[in-house]
């Protein structure tokens, strides 16, 4: 558990919540914390001292796209843009936000806002300019994270964006976790990125009735959803968090990986490799334009309540 009396990040904290930030970590959020009866405990993976990337953190924003693009190769009309491959399977993953330390633009006792702007640093991994505000704040229960892009530039341009939250597999010493998504639909990913749209979720993957996360290897992107729940995550005993989301994140990707006390559930807007599927003229990619001078914005919320 984060010692926040020699934390030198920001911290955001109510009665219900406590939240540290890694701005310099690519703009992640360092630890989060519930209160469960009348101790703090971690519900998101805290980030160990002397962390590498933000890979290591509690989470991260992906703007401005989530998950892979093929061969780094950003299709859209009729031109092409080669982004610089960042991940050993030979894609460029996780937006370009993630490589650079963010500022902190604002910061008060129950809300703090992140900020990253493409025109103050060099070889950022986009071919447009863009400003990532991502503002985190505390209302009650209710701890809620608002993405938003501005596009700087003079060019319309496609985008999407979300955030990469571990969570732990137990909390206060709970059984595993429980999950119920509300998401009717999911890809066909080989190699993790789809080549059609969403059909069927496959088994492993299936959350739409609560069950525990098992032990099965899960990399899957489901859509489809319901409505403004997305989903509901329960550690027994201990504490529940309901997750509710904007329109706008059409997607969410579920990483449960084998043998580890972490998995994620990422609320974020496109598809995996949605920039190749939107050349190829496949539907509901998630993709947004963004024009000259405008900002796109979405918020999701984690709700805890008691278990």
């Amino acid at each position: 558990m984060a010692d926040t009396s020699t934390h030198p990040r920001p911290v955001i904290e109510n009665d219900r919540w406590r939240i540290g930030f890694a701005p310099e970590i690519g703009g992640s959020i360092a630890f989060g914390e519930a209160r469960i009866g009348d101790a703090w405990h971690d519900v998101l993976r805290p980030t160990p001292e002397g962390a590498s990337g933000p890979n290591e953190t509690a989470s991260y924003p992906l703007v401005p796209w989530s998950n892979r693009i093929r061969d780094g190769v950003l299709r859209w009309g009729d031109r092409s843009f080669q982004l610089r491959v960042n991940w050993p399977d030979g894609t460029a993953i996780h937006g370009a936000g993630w490589d650079y330390p963010w500022t902190v633009a604002e910061h008060s006792s129950d809300r703090v806002v992140l900020e990253f702007t493409s025109r103050d640093v060099y070889g950022v991994n986009w071919p447009w300019t863009f400003t990532a505000r991502f503002t985190y704040a505390l209302e009650g229960d209710r701890f809620v994270w608002t993405y938003s892009v501005t596009n700087t530039g003079h060019e319309t341009f496609p985008a999407g964006f979300g955030h990469h939250p571990y969570f732990l597999r137990s909390v206060a010493g709970s059984a595993d976790a429980r999950l119920q998504i509300e998401a009717d639909q999911g890809y066909d990913l080989e190699a993790c990125m789809p080549d059609a749209g969403a059909g069927d979720i496959r088994a492993a993957a299936d959350f739409r009735e609560a069950r525990e996360l098992g032990d099965q290897f899960v990399d899957d992107c489901l859509t489809g959803r319901r409505g403004e729940r997305l989903a509901t995550i329960e550690w027994p005993g201990a504490v529940t968090l309901d997750v509710e989301a904007d329109a706008l994140l059409e997607h969410a990707v579920l990483y449960i990986p084998e043998h580890e006390p972490f998995w994620a559930f990422e609320p974020v807007s496109n598809a995996n490799d949605a920039f190749t599927l939107d050349a190829k003229g496949v539907e509901g990619t998630g993709l947004f334009l963004v024009q000259p001078g405008e900002t796109r914005t979405a918020s999701f919320s984690l709700i805890a309540r008691d278990a």
